[in-house]
């Protein structure tokens, strides 16, 4: 069976996400998603709970800020040190059960992998929903998956509920978060999606502004 999954979503449990729990959820089921993974920046304590409080299907993961770059692991239920090199940090995931994904390793806008990109990846997230310049990003990260014969994979980067589902990955898989990240070491996934809209990421980044800055007037 193919399944379709968004593999890279932040929430509340982020600084900069606007995501709860519920609208996790919400929109995940609206937008005709089978799962989501769930990769707040350098912490595993909201995934963990989320997947444990929820019947929808949550892939626990973690979005690392390694020293040269954002990595996202998948299928992890421990937290993966920030601040290692790339090689490091993807030994670390494989040791913790995961696999290692190469977060929108060509956007010069996001802190990313770049040349650090290795075939000690199992996957690049050619995908980016959230990457600016869009096409850019994606083009450049099919030439470094195709350079180093990795998985493709794709994801939203959402952290605001609408943008949910911009970009997933449709995976050959049952829903089963082993079963998932097997299938992905295989390749037996391909990523689909487009940019988040404009108004969507202008009205994302007011909320977060209202929410860092609320009025002070009763």
């Amino acid at each position: 069976m193919t399944i379709k999954v968004d593999l890279h979503v932040h929430t509340l449990y982020s600084p900069d996400s606007l995501i709860t729990p519920q609208q996790l959820v919400y929109y995940a089921r609206k937008r005709g998603l089978d799962g989501v993974a769930v990769t707040d920046h350098d912490r595993i304590d909201g995934a963990l709970k989320i997947a444990r409080e929820t019947d929808f299907f949550v892939i626990p993961g973690v979005e690392v800020s390694s020293l040269n770059g954002h990595i996202v692991a998948l299928n992890v239920r421990e937290l993966i040190p920030k601040g290692l090199g790339a090689d490091e940090t993807t030994e670390r995931i494989h040791d913790a059960g995961g696999i290692a994904v190469a977060s929108h390793p060509a956007n010069f806008l996001k802190i990313s992998l770049g040349k650090y990109t290795s075939r000690k990846f199992d996957a690049v997230e050619t995908i980016n929903a959230s990457a600016i310049p869009f096409r850019y990003s994606t083009k450049n990260s099919q030439k470094i998956a195709s350079r180093l014969g990795l998985a493709r994979v794709g994801g939203s980067d959402a952290h605001y509920g609408p943008e949910i589902a911009s970009a997933y990955t449709l995976v050959n898989s049952k829903v089963d978060s082993e079963k998932v990240v097997e299938a992905i070491r295989k390749g037996l996934c391909e990523p689909v999606g487009g940019a988040i809209p404009v108004m969507t990421r202008l009205r994302r980044e007011v909320l977060i502004l209202r929410r860092k800055f609320p009025s002070k007037a009763k």
